[in-house]
């Protein structure tokens, strides 16, 4: 099932502790919150209090980064559990997880790693989403990835390999706009034309973070860092994509390099903006 906000979600940040009473404090219409729910998957303590207090005045969201839903084993049964624990405290408005694998042959690695998107592949991904989606009791949301190399052996190109997910396990997307440039800057691909072919009825967030250069490869290899702001080309990215499929709920990622609230909040509000235009609300409401 999906569960809705109290209000419409406009666009969020992702959650940082040093954050927290400005967070709480905050009486912007629409803003939302989300975090790693890894953080967050203990017994008691202060983290929970914290989240207890925040869902109070502001909408949750979980965006996993540990299930390893590309890898060659199912997610762990303890990890789902407490994951299922989670969402019924919290009560998140959305559940997402990364089309990534960071667990094969016993090994654990920490990143979020690529894998050829062939027909095993496929049918992995939708035995483990479907698991997830069981435990949970609801749809999630798959992240499109980050791309660094371009891997042999595709059997599907990436659109038509997640929009075969959703149509076998009806999760929807979340749809990370910095991804796609970061991933079409490196393989040499035309962003525009990827976001002009994503299903709009299948997207149920968006992202929107700042990428960096390699530091040695320069400009030849940008990586999704999400340690500076996001940048104009992503931002027209982001114009043009709901331009064409309207508003949804939006994050604003920082990662590293974490600025005050209030810069992010500037962030924040140009995407609430822009959402509010192709909501079609007029200028005067949404100030």
């Amino acid at each position: 099932m999906t569960v809705f906000a109290r209000e419409p979600l406009g666009a969020g940040l992702g959650l940082k502790p040093v954050h927290f009473e400005a967070a709480l404090d905050s009486a912007a219409a629409g803003l939302w919150f989300e975090l790693h729910p890894e953080n967050y998957q203990v017994r008691g303590g202060p983290r929970l209090a914290w989240l207890d207090a925040l869902r109070e005045v502001h909408p949750l969201s979980l965006h996993g980064v540990s299930l390893s839903l590309a890898g060659d084993a199912p997610p762990a049964a303890q990890a789902l559990a407490e994951l299922r624990d989670l969402v019924r405290r919290v009560q998140p408005v959305q559940v997402s997880e990364h089309l990534a694998w960071s667990f094969w042959e016993g090994v654990h690695l920490p990143d979020l790693l690529p894998f050829p998107r062939t027909r095993e592949a496929l049918l992995g991904l939708v035995t483990n989403i479907d698991a997830v989606q069981s435990a949970l009791g609801r749809t999630i949301a798959i992240e499109n990835p980050s791309h660094y190399l371009d891997l042999p052996d595709h059997d599907w190109d990436e659109l038509d390999f997640l929009g075969e997910l959703v149509r076998r396990t009806g999760c929807g997307l979340l749809l990370d706009v910095n991804n796609v440039a970061v991933s079409a800057h490196n393989l040499g691909y035309c962003p525009q034309r990827y976001l002009d072919r994503v299903p709009a009825q299948a997207v149920h967030e968006i992202h929107l973070a700042g990428y960096s250069q390699d530091p040695l490869l320069g400009s030849a290899l940008w990586i999704d860092s999400h340690d500076t702001p996001v940048s104009p080309a992503v931002w027209r990215l982001y114009h043009r994509l709901i331009d064409r499929i309207g508003p949804r709920p939006t994050v604003i990622e920082r990662d590293g390099q974490v600025p005050d609230f209030g810069v992010l909040m500037a962030e924040r509000a140009r995407a609430q903006a822009l959402l509010l235009q192709a909501a079609g609300v007029p200028s005067a409401l949404a100030a």
